[in-house]
């Protein structure tokens, strides 16, 4: 039996975003998280959406569930990357990039470690608008969710920077 992977059709992830946070570290939480999502927003909906995200990680190679990859061990052929220039951070992945802001906590983690954790969400966060800020409870709700953790991708991945 043969199976063929029809072209996805990225069109229907819509809108990519990132969100940047670390937890307190106060706490001991000090792990620099960046998350990747779409907004629903895509011709299909957020179905479609979820959809074209599933089957983009799989293409990739992401796995999605309790799997983490590491990234770090061979970062420049890993199918994800991330830049970071300041406070600027640039996800990219094959076809794809978004960038976000990073608070200077998240920056500062970053830097320390030369690594962060990423999670790309299948299911859409039509809440999470660019521009508009994401409350812990907000993120909570989403990121803290078992079903969404569970339709992530996740992996760690080394921090580049812009050569000065």
């Amino acid at each position: 039996m043969t199976s063929t992977h029809a072209e996805i059709d990225r069109s229907h992830l819509g809108t990519l975003s990132v969100l940047a946070w670390i937890g307190d570290p106060a706490d001991g939480h000090d792990i620099p998280y960046l998350l990747a999502y779409s907004l629903g927003d895509g011709p299909g909906g957020p179905e479609k959406g979820e959809e074209a995200a599933r089957a983009l990680l799989e293409e990739i190679g992401l796995p999605i569930g309790d799997v983490v990859l590491d990234g770090t061990l061979k970062p420049s052929t890993f199918p994800v990357q991330v830049l970071l220039a300041g406070n600027q951070v640039a996800l990219t992945l094959p076809g794809l990039n978004a960038r976000c802001v990073a608070p200077p906590e998240w920056v500062a983690a970053a830097e320390d470690s030369e690594q962060v954790y990423f999670l790309f969400g299948t299911r859409a966060w039509p809440e999470a608008v660019p521009g508009r800020p994401v409350t812990a409870e907000m993120l909570q709700a989403y990121a803290g969710d078992e079903a969404v953790l569970t339709g992530s991708a996740h992996c760690v991945l080394r921090v580049m920077r812009m050569q000065r």
